[in-house]
């Protein structure tokens, strides 16, 4: 990772901090920055000086648009990519593993790179949302009204909800509260809530990369709340819309405004099925995602024992290369009929 101090702090750190700690229970893991020297850390150029080429360790790779230097740099050693969002547009080099965290960005590298070892990984809720939140009663209804009707957490929501929902519930009488900055207790603060609006949509479309996991949507079901979400990229991993959870922006302002009234007014109607959220939770579980690693990881080790013995990775062929083949094809089905 580039650091871990405030400077990177956000939802990508937290998660790659907790697959760290997470994969420490099955061989010993070490996070290494290479962007800012930390005390207590390793720093990549320090260790790559010290030890030449394959090395004995596997090292993951996950910083976005880092990505391909990072390769580059670790050339002739173990190495595997963590795929949050897709969409950067770089190619990977033959043989490198991708463990992705969601089913849009395994698709997304099952098309771009068909050749590759590709393992679905997701990420893991931290204990404290399932351990800490207040998912009610049985049918998963908060068993009283909640402080706040509406949370919207600021960060990555889009100019729709934020300048037009968000006013127009206000003057319905909703008791709405906008996030913005660092929660230390985001527990505390989804358990207050009855309804989580998540729109994340026009935000990665701007930025021309994926939703690579959605998170929060998960973090408020584990609350006990409905949520509101687009569904965008990775969050249609999760989110059913009318089941789980439900669109936002949804045709038209009024039409959202009618629908969230209502649950605020009725949450038990609009939360998904005791049983379908519990699966749902259940999957994201730490224990459960430990043994997702553990099968990924002998894979890749028995992968790269291949490769460093001198097996040459399988090479995708370049899209043009495989649009003029087919062109080929047709050409000689043509020329037969003739």
């Amino acid at each position: 990772m580039p650091g871990t101090s405030s400077r990177f702090r956000g939802g990508g750190l937290q998660v790659e901090l907790q697959t760290a700690r997470l994969v420490s229970q099955l061989r010993p893991t070490e996070v290494v920055t290479y962007r800012q020297r930390e005390p207590q850390l390793p720093f990549l150029e320090d260790l790559l000086r010290r030890e030449p080429a394959p090395g004995k360790a596997l090292w993951v790779v996950s910083w976005g648009f880092d990505v391909p230097r990072q390769l580059r740099r670790l050339r002739g050693r173990p190495v595997a990519y963590h795929a949050h969002s897709s969409g950067y547009g770089f190619n990977l080099p033959p043989g490198v593993p991708v463990l992705a965290v969601s089913r849009n960005t395994l698709g997304y590298w099952g098309d771009r790179a068909p050749r590759h070892p590709l393992f679905l990984v997701p990420n893991a809720l931290e204990p404290k949302w399932l351990e800490r939140g207040a998912r009610g009663r049985g049918d998963g209804a908060p068993s009283t009204r909640r402080p706040i009707d509406v949370l919207v957490q600021q960060r990555k929501t889009s100019a729709y909800v934020l300048d037009q929902l968000v006013p127009e519930l206000r003057r319905a009488g909703l008791r709405v509260e906008v996030q913005s900055g660092w929660v230390d207790d985001l527990v505390d603060r989804f358990n207050s809530a009855t309804v989580v609006l998540y729109d994340s949509a026009d935000y990665w479309r701007g930025r021309g990369v994926s939703e690579g996991f959605g998170l929060p949507p998960l973090e408020a079901l584990a609350c006990g709340c409905v949520v509101f979400s687009s569904f965008n990229h990775a969050l249609a991993d999760s989110l059913e819309p009318g089941l789980v959870g439900h669109q936002i922006g949804c045709g038209t302002l009024a039409g959202d405004l009618e629908r969230i009234r209502a649950a605020v007014a009725q949450p038990a109607d609009w939360l998904p099925p005791a049983e379908r959220l519990t699966s749902l939770l259940d999957a994201c579980a730490e224990p459960v995602l430990l043994e997702r690693w553990r099968d990924a990881l002998e894979a890749i080790d028995a992968h790269w024992r291949l490769r460093l013995g001198g097996e040459p990775a399988l090479r995708s062929a370049p899209r043009w290369w495989v649009r003029a083949g087919q062109l080929r094809g047709r050409l000689r089905r043509w020329l037969a009929r003739g």
